[in-house]
Parts: C-alpha cells; sequence; structure tokens
C-alpha cells in the first residue's frame, strides 16, 4: 500500500518521468551508435569497400571509438566568434532533436508524454530546431558557415510546410493529433494502415492519394534533415562542411547527434503515421492471452522493425542518388510538393466527408 501510495504521488511521479525519459534517451543513443555504423556499412557496400570492420566485431565499437576520439579533442573557439551562441548552438540542436522523442510511442502505452496534441508539439520542436543552424552559423563569424546556416535554414523550412500538409491528410484520415490514438486506428492488419487509406478494403480508393504523400513525406524529410541528396548546406566544392565547419570536438559531436536523431525520428514517424507504428501487418489475434509487457514488447519489436527499414532506405539514398543543386532543391519543395499535398489535403477531405464511412 505504502508503494502503490507514492507512485500516486508528486515524487512518486517525477521520478517515474525521469527513469522513463532516462530510458528513451539512453535507447535512442544506443541505437544512434549502432545505425551510424549501419549508414557506413551501407555506404561502403553500395561502393565496394568494407566500411568500419577493425574496432570491434565486425566494427559494430566503431561508433564508440569516434565518441571517444570527438570526447578528448580540444575544443577550439574562433577568436571572433560570439562564444555564448557558439557553444549554445550545438545544445540547442541536441536538445530539441531529443525533445521530439518526448511524444513518440515506442509501444502500446510506452511513450513518455502521451498528449493530445502530439502532432502540434512535434511542429514546434521542428521549427525550433531551424535556430540551431542558424546560431551555429551566425557565431562563427565567417561567411562560410553562415551561407551554409542560410541554405539550410531555407530548405528545412521550405520543406517543413509540404510536410506539414502531408501530415494534414494523416490528421483527417484519423480524427485526431494524438499519435499513440492515430498508430491505434491503424490496427487490424496492413490494410488498414493510412499509406493504404486507413479503413479497410473499402478505403482501398483513398490509397491513390496516401501512398503518394508517403513517398512525399520520406523525400521531404530527407530535405528536412540536410540528408543526402539534399545536404546542399555541407556541399564540398561549395561550403566546406556548412554551419559546422568551424566546430571540433564534443560541440560537434553534439550537431552530429541531433541530427542522426531527427533523421531515425522522421523514420519512426512515416512508420507511425503511414505504416501502423508498433501494429504488426497481420491480425495478431495470439497476442490477446499475453502479459501487458510482453504484447508492448511484441509491437515494439514492429516498431523498431520498421523504423530501421525505413532508416536503410535513407542510408541507399545516400549512397546512389546524385546531389541535388540547390534551385532543383527549391522548385521540388515549393513547385512540386507544395501544390500536391495541398491537392491531397482537398481529395481526402472530400473522401472524409462523401466516402464510404463518412
Amino acid at each position: 500500500m505504502g508503494a502503490t501510495s507514492f507512485w500516486a504521488t508528486a515524487g512518486g511521479w517525477t521520478v517515474l518521468t525521469v527513469l522513463q525519459i532516462l530510458a528513451v534517451l539512453v535507447w535512442i543513443l544506443l541505437s544512434l551508435a549502432f545505425l551510424l555504423w549501419a549508414d557506413r556499412k551501407v555506404w561502403a557496400g553500395v561502393g565496394m569497400r568494407k566500411g568500419p570492420n577493425v574496432v570491434g566485431p565486425f566494427g559494430l565499437l566503431q561508433s564508440f571509438a569516434d565518441f571517444g576520439k570527438f570526447v578528448l579533442k580540444e575544443i577550439v573557439v574562433p577568436a571572433g566568434a560570439n562564444k555564448v551562441i557558439f557553444l549554445l548552438a550545438p545544445l540547442v540542436t541536441f536538445t530539441l532533436a531529443f525533445g521530439a522523442w518526448a511524444v513518440m510511442p515506442l509501444a502500446p502505452g510506452w511513450v513518455v508524454s502521451n498528449i493530445n496534441v502530439g502532432v502540434l508539439y512535434l511542429f514546434a520542436i521542428s521549427s525550433l530546431g531551424v535556430y540551431g543552424v542558424i546560431m551555429g552559423g551566425w557565431a562563427s563569424n565567417s561567411k562560410y558557415p553562415f551561407l551554409g546556416a542560410l541554405r539550410s535554414a531555407a530548405q528545412m523550412v521550405s520543406y517543413e510546410v509540404s510536410i506539414g500538409f502531408v501530415i494534414i491528410t494523416v490528421i483527417l484520415l484519423s480524427g485526431s493529433l494524438n499519435l499513440q490514438v492515430i498508430v491505434e486506428r491503424q490496427a487490424g492488419g496492413f490494410w488498414n494502415w493510412n499509406v493504404l487509406g486507413g479503413g479497410g478494403l473499402r478505403s482501398l480508393p483513398a490509397a491513390l492519394v496516401m501512398i503518394p504523400m508517403a513517398v512525399i513525406f520520406f523525400v521531404s524529410a530527407l530535405a528536412e534533415t540536410n540528408r543526402p541528396p539534399f545536404d546542399l548546406s555541407e556541399a564540398e566544392s561549395e561550403l566546406v562542411a556548412g554551419y559546422q565547419v568551424e566546430y571540433s570536438s564534443t560541440p560537434y559531436l553534439l550537431f552530429m547527434i541531433g541530427e542522426y536523431a531527427n533523421i531515425v525520428l522522421m523514420c519512426a514517424l512515416i512508420s507511425v503515421l503511414f505504416f501502423g507504428g508498433w501494429q504488426a501487418p497481420f491480425p495478431t489475434p495470439f497476442t490477446a492471452g499475453w502479459n501487458p509487457t510482453a504484447a508492448s514488447f511484441f509491437g515494439f519489436m514492429w516498431f523498431f522493425a520498421k523504423t530501421i527499414f525505413f532508416f536503410f532506405l535513407v542510408a541507399m539514398a545516400k549512397a546512389i542518388v546524385p546531389r541535388y543543386r540547390y534551385d532543383q532543391l527549391m522548385r521540388l519543395g515549393w513547385k512540386v510538393f507544395l501544390p500536391i499535398s495541398i491537392g491531397a489535403v482537398v481529395l481526402i477531405s472530400a473522401w472524409r466527408m462523401f466516402g464510404p464511412g463518412a
């Protein structure tokens, strides 16, 4: 009785919340270490090279060796830089990248903050993420990182618009801004996933709109996170290394971890919004009698597998797709994706109003 009453108090709730945050944080950091290794191995494999294969078995500890190297290096701050903002920028990027995971449902009941406006929270966090890039480029007091920051901020803002309209189509199908509810309404098999209309076989006509929306979301996510072929903020022949060019040691590491955390977040988000999140692609009546913890682990397995699959697609895009020119990047975002996504919102709205089950 005493233990139960403790967890019901404000102190117990605080302890439990902190433990949940630490569990998610540690899982993300460990996942990033091995996903970074996988990213390099995929890139090496496409180029017929071996990639990391020395540190640890199969090179699995390479990311940890790199981490130690970055931490032990000297932090160099340019003489003309604004030192406070220069050091604050990577911290802002790192904090916002991990703050977005607070509303991400990993499995049934596995979410740090199950708020009803989870989608709006993600919009707010992704919008604030631009400030870390701008601060880093401006505070360096050099034209090359400043130009890289301008490029990066422009493309992030541009593709946030099309991502927003794509997510609106998912909200229209699910009728909720709560990510947990969005996943729950895709239960029962892959034919209930939002990518296929989100309403079983009778909603398959909506898949003609939602499949292109999933593709646009994926491509926009690459641009939003400055991933190849949209890594124009750090095009080697033009800007050396973009807004990060003056950074070294731990501040650079924070930028890098924040960037990869955002990439994995987008991979997780596309699985949650379009591909059922933790839901299995087929009905699983055999889990009905399972312990809730075991059922949650089963759901987490599917969520993690889908996230890994989309990260593999991101890694393959880096390895095989040539880099866009900046004018091509902007034209794709404003003249192709934006009109298509707005048209999709109109079509899905009409489907919800006049289609089967309206």
